[in-house]
């Protein structure tokens, strides 16, 4: 849990408050001035109405300038983004012929296969000459080529599991998943902080939803204690089935989910699990198959792994994979295999290639060494930070790192700043957050080199200081001393 400071949190309420006065006195007279107006309605009803977009018009569009950024290059460490303007206070941006070349620490390419590979990208050219670009078709149909046969092949075997299935999108394979393998009479215990593609798809099902505190195994099993003793809803009838969804790395939080206890609970209380693992598949672990490989729990005692290819396989889509009979069952029912474009050959020759490259298949050692310098990397980084007084979240060997905000004033202020010395951050707020808890989301990558982190520890340092968000008192820095020690002095001298 995150506590914040009474000043900071009184503050940042102090400023939404404002916002929200100073956005209800415009719409006012908003209201008065469109009065005179002409309506070209003609008795329709308005699609957004006043207080549904008020967040919109009256906060969003003040800063809309740090965010969907226009990048004109791979996101590789670096890459260009397109500068914009506006002429209406933000409300439209234009962009320009003119770019800048910024360091990316805002990108998911966690192992640096989203820019050209000496080994992926021939790969993926042949693919593109010999199926091209798309199937046009999904893969019920004439969509399933002889690569994605050899990904779901692939990925069963990375990840440790009989079978598994993909997907052309991410956010699908778990919003599209969840209401085919749950439904009425079941119950649905989710983290308080999925992503949102769980939420969507946990309350798409039709099961009973039940929230436990954030990696917190002891309220986990007593959600499910009493869940059981309760029965479903009027009457009181056991569960058909119970699923527990948990992710391996939490994205906004940079944080590992304590896999192992959460296991031990839904074991006992016999509770299926279903871990997310979009962000840590291919990151974490020595052979960078995960927080299961990391926290050493067994893959079998995970029923349900679900993962996506856009984070360390410089990809497209998601994938399931579980028993031979769950994989056959979702081919036969999910939506999303029996009515979407199948994922696009290249990207599926992609995230192949990329897997037999960490796996070391490729000839070479390039693989574990990308893996060693983004556990290396992120670890510097995390920890210079702390020392440098800003509040980060998260754990050890997560390239996620969270630097908090919470004033709506410093989102902006810290993007801005940071852009003009070329770093590109992520910002992140609300809705995506809760209100009081801003943030910038620092993610860290393997095509990261010791000299970009250090400049961008040098950046971010004077940005948090203009800003005023280290929160914390700042190490102080050791010198070293290269003093020779006299024997008889400092030092014992042995015959």
């Amino acid at each position: 849990m995150i506590t914040i400071p009474y000043l900071t949190a009184l503050s940042t309420y102090f400023s939404y408050g404002l916002l929200f006065a100073f956005g209800q006195f415009r719409d006012f007279f908003r209201k008065i001035f469109d009065w005179w107006q002409a309506s070209n309605l003609q008795g329709y009803a308005p699609i957004c109405l006043g207080l549904e977009d008020f967040y919109i018009r009256r906060l969003y569009l003040r800063i809309q300038d740090c965010f969907g950024r226009p990048i004109a290059s791979a996101p590789d460490a670096w890459f260009d983004v397109v500068e914009r303007y506006s002429n209406d206070n933000n409300k439209t941006l234009k962009r320009t012929e003119k770019i800048s070349r910024c360091l990316n620490l805002g990108s998911y390419n966690y192992l640096g296969f989203a820019a050209a590979d000496e080994y992926c990208t021939p790969r993926v050219i042949d693919s593109l000459n010999r199926f091209s670009a798309s199937t046009c078709s999904t893969r019920v149909d004439g969509g399933t080529t002889t690569l994605h046969k050899e990904l779901e092949d692939c990925v069963a075997n990375f990840v440790g599991k009989p079978a598994a299935v993909v997907f052309g999108m991410g956010y699908v394979t778990n919003s599209a998943i969840l209401p085919v393998i749950i439904g009425k009479g079941g119950l649905i215990i989710s983290d308080s902080l999925n992503h949102n593609s769980i939420v969507n798809g946990a309350r798409g099902s039709g099961a009973t939803i039940r929230v436990f505190q954030h990696n917190t195994p002891s309220h986990l099993e007593k959600v499910l204690r009493e869940q059981i003793a309760e029965g479903q809803p009027r009457t009181h009838r056991p569960w058909k089935k119970i699923i527990v969804v948990v992710e391996g790395i939490y994205s906004m939080e940079g944080e590992l989910c304590k896999l192992p206890e959460i296991v031990t609970v839904c074991k006992k209380y016999k509770a299926y699990v279903y871990l997310d693992e979009a962000h840590s598949i291919g990151a974490v672990g020595k052979t960078g198959r995960g927080v299961c490989e990391l926290l050493g729990v067994d893959t079998a005692d995970v029923d349900i792994m679900m993962g996506t290819f856009t984070k360390s396989f410089g990809s497209c889509g998601g994938y399931i994979a579980g028993s031979k009979e769950l994989i056959q069952y979702l081919k036969y029912t999910c939506p999303a295999h029996l009515y979407a474009t199948s994922i696009s050959p290249p990207a599926a020759q992609q995230i192949i290639s990329s897997i037999k490259v960490i796996l070391g298949e490729d000839g070479s050692s390039r693989g574990a060494q990308k893996l060693a310098r983004i556990r290396e990397n992120s670890n510097f980084f995390r920890s210079e930070l702390q020392k440098m007084g800003f509040e980060v979240l998260g754990d050890n060997d997560s390239p996620v790192m969270p630097i908090m905000l919470y004033n709506p004033a410093k989102i902006p202020a810290f993007s801005r700043e940071c852009l003009k010395q070329n770093i590109a951050v992520v910002t992140v707020a609300f809705p995506a957050t809760p209100l009081l808890l801003a943030r910038a989301r620092i993610c860290i990558s393997a095509s990261h080199t010791k000299e970009d982190l250090l400049k961008a520890l040098e950046v971010i340092s004077q940005v948090g200081d203009l800003v005023g968000i280290k929160y914390f008192p700042a190490e102080p820095k050791k010198q070293l001393q290269h003093q020779e020690q006299q024997p008889g002095k400092d030092t014992i001298k042995l015959e």
